[in-house]
């Protein structure tokens, strides 16, 4: 009685896992659509608010960011759909790893930066249909920034069990990477303390390392942005001091989630930045604008690579816990 009632139960908790990832995947799918066609006509040159928009640079920018719209939407559907299970893991994590890390961020952020940008955007001259446009633009970014993650975890707790429950000791494991897990996590989590601490600092009023003639360009989008990427540091090195540690945490979820997100954030918005065509406008000084961003993008690398090798161990580990327990052939 007792194990029908277990496994009725794991059953129910399962067909939970499927309903949510079935419909928020759709509903990150559906959110998607109005990003992706809005980015689709800017890349042909149709409905620009600014003549700048125009330049090649942009348009570049636009056709990625289409192609990434695109990739999102089949990535969706893989997650509500069986044949999802079925596709290469790293076609599957790595673009989720970039998407959650760009979108979960902005989507805390979104209820403030999206009028500033507005208001931003008018001051500076954009054409009237721009703030309709953003509109459309905020609505896809927040229905996918809550739809997909969701999604993911009903996903990933079907696919990858390892990334879910408590603590596991895997530092006995014949092969383990525990060693090296620390070793990454104790330098990842020094230079995101130092890169977080600069961000604070800047997004606090600091000026020292800013470039003096554009102090005055430093704005609330700015400034958020800023003290966001210093947050998530700061999230990120916490998260992955504690899940490389040698006693672990009995919380594994929220310290791999802080740490998926955050090293994705850090790899992603650097990354943009550093490839965007206005980035010379930044008032930060170009020496540390190029030292900060490069060292956010290696620092998410890194970040994120230790964590699969956390995983890694884990999924070991529990083969090994499954290998060991007895078969009801053995019982009987």
């Amino acid at each position: 009685m007792m194990d029908d009632h277990t496994t009725a139960l794991k059953e129910q908790r399962e067909k939970q896992w499927s309903t949510i990832r079935r419909g928020y995947g759709y509903g990150a799918a559906i959110s998607v659509i109005p990003y992706f066609v809005l980015k689709i006509a800017w890349t042909l040159g149709l409905f620009l608010p600014t003549d700048q928009m125009g330049d090649a640079g942009w348009r570049a920018i636009n056709a990625a960011t289409a192609v990434i719209a695109a990739i999102g939407i089949l990535l969706a559907l893989a997650f509500s759909m069986p044949w999802g299970t079925r596709l290469p893991a790293w076609l599957v994590a790595i673009p989720v790893w970039i998407g959650t890390g760009l979108l979960v961020p902005l989507l805390l952020l979104a209820p403030v930066l999206g009028p500033a940008a507005m208001l931003r955007d008018q001051m500076a001259g954009a054409a009237d249909v721009w703030a309709f446009e953003q509109l459309f633009v905020m609505i896809s970014l927040v229905g996918v920034g809550i739809c997909l993650p969701l999604a993911l975890a009903g996903y990933a707790r079907t696919r990858w069990p390892e990334a879910f429950g408590n603590s596991m000791d895997y530092s006995r494991l014949p092969g383990n990477t525990l060693r090296l897990q620390q070793t990454l996590g104790r330098l990842v989590g020094v230079g995101c303390i130092l890169l977080g601490m600069i961000k604070v600092f800047w997004a606090a009023g600091g000026t020292l390392g800013l470039d003096p003639a554009r102090l005055g360009e430093r704005d609330m989008w700015w400034h958020l942005l800023t003290l966001s990427t210093g947050v998530w540091s700061f999230a990120g090195a916490w998260g992955l001091l504690i899940l490389t540690s040698s006693s672990g945490s009995r919380r594994f979820v929220p310290r791999m989630a802080a740490v998926w997100i955050a090293s994705g954030m850090l790899f992603s918005y650097n990354l943009f930045s550093a490839i965007r065509t206005d980035s010379q406008l930044s008032p930060e000084h170009p020496v540390l604008r190029m030292l900060t961003t490069q060292a956010g993008i290696v620092l998410g690398i890194v970040m994120g690579m230790t964590l699969v090798l956390v995983l890694h161990d884990r999924r070991r580990a529990m083969s090994e816990q499954h290998a060991c327990l007895p078969s009801e052939e053995d019982v009987m």
